[in-house]
Protein backbone atom coordinates (compact mmCIF):
# COMPACT_ATOMS: atom_id res chain seq x y z
CA UNK A 1 0.00 0.00 0.00
CA UNK A 2 2.93 2.05 0.60
CA UNK A 3 3.50 2.89 -3.27
CA UNK A 4 0.15 3.98 -4.37
CA UNK A 5 -1.13 7.66 -4.24
CA UNK A 6 -4.26 9.26 -4.79
CA UNK A 7 -5.42 11.72 -7.27
CA UNK A 8 -3.41 15.55 -5.68
CA UNK A 9 -4.03 19.29 -6.12
CA UNK A 10 -2.15 22.19 -4.46
CA UNK A 11 -3.26 21.62 -0.69
CA UNK A 12 -3.20 18.12 -0.37
CA UNK A 13 0.53 18.11 -1.98
CA UNK A 14 1.55 20.84 1.00
CA UNK A 15 0.25 19.72 4.15
CA UNK A 16 2.16 16.90 5.91
CA UNK A 17 1.27 13.72 7.48
CA UNK A 18 2.89 14.13 10.90
CA UNK A 19 3.40 10.22 12.16
CA UNK A 20 4.56 10.29 16.12
CA UNK A 21 6.46 6.77 16.59
CA UNK A 22 8.35 7.66 19.47
CA UNK A 23 6.81 5.84 22.82
CA UNK A 24 7.66 2.37 24.51
CA UNK A 25 5.08 0.00 23.36
CA UNK A 26 4.96 -0.74 26.65
CA UNK A 27 1.68 -2.38 27.21
CA UNK A 28 2.14 -4.45 23.87
CA UNK A 29 5.34 -5.54 25.18
CA UNK A 30 7.10 -4.87 21.61
CA UNK A 31 7.69 -2.26 19.44
CA UNK A 32 4.59 -1.48 17.70
CA UNK A 33 5.53 0.26 14.83
CA UNK A 34 7.62 -2.66 13.62
CA UNK A 35 4.57 -5.52 13.93
CA UNK A 36 3.42 -6.91 10.99
CA UNK A 37 -0.21 -6.01 9.29
CA UNK A 38 -0.10 -8.74 6.23
CA UNK A 39 2.97 -7.82 4.33
CA UNK A 40 3.61 -4.23 5.58
CA UNK A 41 4.54 -2.95 9.26
CA UNK A 42 2.58 -0.84 11.25
CA UNK A 43 4.25 2.19 10.51
CA UNK A 44 4.28 1.12 6.56
CA UNK A 45 0.70 1.05 6.52
CA UNK A 46 -0.04 4.52 8.46
CA UNK A 47 2.58 5.83 5.76
CA UNK A 48 0.65 4.18 3.06
CA UNK A 49 -2.44 5.92 4.19
CA UNK A 50 -1.07 8.97 3.79
CA UNK A 51 0.77 8.50 0.29
CA UNK A 52 -2.64 6.71 -0.49
CA UNK A 53 -4.70 9.84 0.20
CA UNK A 54 -1.96 12.23 -1.82
CA UNK A 55 -0.45 13.98 0.79
CA UNK A 56 2.85 15.46 -0.35
CA UNK A 57 5.27 15.09 3.19
CA UNK A 58 5.08 12.40 5.42
CA UNK A 59 7.09 13.05 8.60
CA UNK A 60 8.07 10.78 11.47
CA UNK A 61 9.37 11.67 15.02
CA UNK A 62 11.22 8.59 16.54
CA UNK A 63 12.51 8.38 20.27
CA UNK A 64 12.35 4.38 21.52
CA UNK A 65 13.61 2.20 19.10
CA UNK A 66 14.55 4.52 16.76
CA UNK A 67 17.27 3.09 15.21
CA UNK A 68 15.06 -0.34 14.28
CA UNK A 69 12.65 2.71 12.46
CA UNK A 70 15.26 4.33 10.68
CA UNK A 71 15.69 1.72 7.91
CA UNK A 72 11.61 1.54 7.58
CA UNK A 73 11.70 5.19 7.21
CA UNK A 74 14.39 5.30 4.61
CA UNK A 75 12.91 2.01 2.81
CA UNK A 76 9.99 4.85 1.90
CA UNK A 77 11.79 8.02 1.28
CA UNK A 78 10.29 9.31 4.51
CA UNK A 79 12.17 11.78 6.67
CA UNK A 80 12.71 10.41 10.85
CA UNK A 81 13.77 13.56 13.24
CA UNK A 82 14.25 12.42 16.94
CA UNK A 83 12.35 13.08 20.30
CA UNK A 84 14.84 13.02 22.59
CA UNK A 85 12.29 13.45 25.49
CA UNK A 86 9.82 11.18 23.94
CA UNK A 87 9.19 9.87 27.69
CA UNK A 88 7.27 12.48 28.20
CA UNK A 89 4.38 11.49 25.97
CA UNK A 90 3.14 12.16 22.47
CA UNK A 91 2.78 15.90 23.09
CA UNK A 92 6.26 16.67 23.05
CA UNK A 93 6.46 14.62 19.15
CA UNK A 94 3.96 16.54 18.69
CA UNK A 95 5.91 19.65 19.50
CA UNK A 96 9.28 18.29 17.95
CA UNK A 97 7.49 17.76 14.87
CA UNK A 98 6.06 20.95 14.07
CA UNK A 99 9.53 22.63 14.68
CA UNK A 100 10.48 20.47 11.57
CA UNK A 101 7.32 21.38 9.04
CA UNK A 102 8.44 22.76 6.11
CA UNK A 103 7.52 26.96 6.01
CA UNK A 104 5.27 26.56 3.54
CA UNK A 105 3.25 23.80 4.74
CA UNK A 106 -0.19 25.38 5.38
CA UNK A 107 -1.93 22.46 8.17
CA UNK A 108 -0.79 18.76 9.14
CA UNK A 109 -2.64 15.64 9.83
CA UNK A 110 -1.67 13.91 13.30
CA UNK A 111 -1.10 10.57 12.80
CA UNK A 112 -0.23 8.26 15.57
CA UNK A 113 2.05 5.27 14.25
CA UNK A 114 -0.81 2.55 15.96
CA UNK A 115 -3.62 4.13 14.38
CA UNK A 116 -3.08 1.75 10.80
CA UNK A 117 -7.15 1.09 10.18
CA UNK A 118 -7.43 4.88 9.11
CA UNK A 119 -9.34 4.58 5.36
CA UNK A 120 -7.28 7.56 3.27
CA UNK A 121 -10.79 8.80 2.02
CA UNK A 122 -11.37 9.86 5.79
CA UNK A 123 -8.13 12.30 4.97
CA UNK A 124 -9.36 13.29 1.67
CA UNK A 125 -12.66 14.66 3.48
CA UNK A 126 -10.72 16.45 6.24
CA UNK A 127 -9.11 18.13 2.98
CA UNK A 128 -12.23 18.65 1.54
CA UNK A 129 -13.93 20.68 4.86
CA UNK A 130 -10.54 22.09 5.71
CA UNK A 131 -10.36 23.92 2.07
CA UNK A 132 -14.21 24.99 2.28
CA UNK A 133 -14.09 26.74 5.59
CA UNK A 134 -10.80 28.43 5.07
CA UNK A 135 -9.60 30.47 7.19
CA UNK A 136 -12.20 30.71 9.63
CA UNK A 137 -11.44 27.05 10.35
CA UNK A 138 -8.15 26.22 11.84
CA UNK A 139 -8.87 22.12 12.96
CA UNK A 140 -10.86 19.56 11.08
CA UNK A 141 -11.60 16.34 12.89
CA UNK A 142 -13.25 13.24 11.89
CA UNK A 143 -16.13 12.02 13.61
CA UNK A 144 -17.42 8.54 13.23
CA UNK A 145 -20.64 7.26 15.28
CA UNK A 146 -20.44 11.11 17.10
CA UNK A 147 -17.23 10.26 18.70
CA UNK A 148 -14.15 12.08 17.18
CA UNK A 149 -11.05 10.98 16.39
CA UNK A 150 -7.82 10.66 14.66
CA UNK A 151 -6.30 12.09 12.83
CA UNK A 152 -7.19 15.98 13.24
CA UNK A 153 -5.73 18.43 10.47
CA UNK A 154 -4.64 21.61 11.99
CA UNK A 155 -3.99 24.58 10.52
CA UNK A 156 -0.01 25.63 11.14
CA UNK A 157 -1.54 28.65 12.27
CA UNK A 158 -1.77 26.97 15.46
CA UNK A 159 2.46 26.20 15.69
CA UNK A 160 2.76 28.72 18.15
CA UNK A 161 -0.08 27.98 20.51
CA UNK A 162 0.93 24.52 20.50
CA UNK A 163 4.70 25.43 21.52
CA UNK A 164 4.09 26.97 24.21
CA UNK A 165 1.31 25.03 25.45
CA UNK A 166 3.18 23.13 28.62
CA UNK A 167 1.15 20.02 27.72
CA UNK A 168 -0.94 19.41 30.57
CA UNK A 169 -4.11 17.85 29.19
CA UNK A 170 -2.32 17.00 26.14
CA UNK A 171 -3.33 17.81 22.28
CA UNK A 172 -7.37 17.69 23.27
CA UNK A 173 -6.94 20.78 26.23
CA UNK A 174 -5.31 23.06 23.30
CA UNK A 175 -7.51 22.20 20.39
CA UNK A 176 -10.75 23.02 22.94
CA UNK A 177 -9.61 26.50 23.09
CA UNK A 178 -10.52 26.40 19.46
CA UNK A 179 -13.89 24.41 19.19
CA UNK A 180 -14.80 27.69 17.81
CA UNK A 181 -12.81 27.20 14.83
CA UNK A 182 -13.34 23.41 14.31
CA UNK A 183 -14.94 21.55 11.98
CA UNK A 184 -16.51 18.33 12.38
CA UNK A 185 -16.46 15.81 9.60
CA UNK A 186 -18.40 12.81 9.66
CA UNK A 187 -17.14 9.72 8.00
CA UNK A 188 -17.75 6.19 8.11
CA UNK A 189 -14.78 5.25 9.30
CA UNK A 190 -14.63 3.38 12.90
CA UNK A 191 -10.74 3.21 11.94
CA UNK A 192 -10.50 6.67 12.84
CA UNK A 193 -11.19 5.20 16.88
CA UNK A 194 -9.21 2.23 17.02
CA UNK A 195 -5.51 2.13 18.27
CA UNK A 196 -3.22 -0.89 19.09
CA UNK A 197 -2.51 -1.14 22.39
CA UNK A 198 -2.53 -4.63 23.22
CA UNK A 199 -2.02 -8.06 21.81
CA UNK A 200 -5.49 -8.55 21.93
CA UNK A 201 -6.11 -5.22 19.64
CA UNK A 202 -3.17 -6.57 17.14
CA UNK A 203 -5.61 -9.97 16.42
CA UNK A 204 -8.60 -7.59 15.66
CA UNK A 205 -6.54 -5.53 13.62
CA UNK A 206 -5.02 -8.50 11.68
CA UNK A 207 -8.32 -9.44 11.06
CA UNK A 208 -9.70 -6.18 9.80
CA UNK A 209 -6.91 -5.33 7.56
CA UNK A 210 -8.07 -7.04 4.26
CA UNK A 211 -11.15 -4.74 4.86
CA UNK A 212 -9.88 -1.88 4.60
CA UNK A 213 -6.42 -2.49 1.73
CA UNK A 214 -8.50 -1.19 -0.76
CA UNK A 215 -10.03 1.88 1.20
CA UNK A 216 -13.52 0.23 1.35
CA UNK A 217 -15.50 0.54 4.76
CA UNK A 218 -15.28 -2.26 7.27
CA UNK A 219 -17.36 -2.92 10.28
CA UNK A 220 -14.97 -2.42 13.71
CA UNK A 221 -14.28 -5.27 15.74
CA UNK A 222 -13.32 -5.41 19.81
CA UNK A 223 -9.88 -3.16 19.63
CA UNK A 224 -9.28 -0.81 21.92
CA UNK A 225 -10.95 2.48 20.75
CA UNK A 226 -10.16 6.01 21.16
CA UNK A 227 -11.75 9.46 21.01
CA UNK A 228 -14.33 11.86 22.54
Amino acid sequence: MVSRRGATDDLTEAVTALIPAAGRSSRMGTCKPLLHLGEETVLERVIGIARQAGIGTVLAVLGHDADLLLPVLARHNVRGVINPDYEQGMFSSLRVGIRHLDRNCPAFFLMPADMPLIRPDTLRRLLTAYRAGAPDILVCRPRYGNRRGHPPLISTALVSDLLVHDGAGGLRTLLARFESATRNVDVEDPGILIDLDTPVDLTTCRRLTPAVTFDRPFVAGSANRKGH
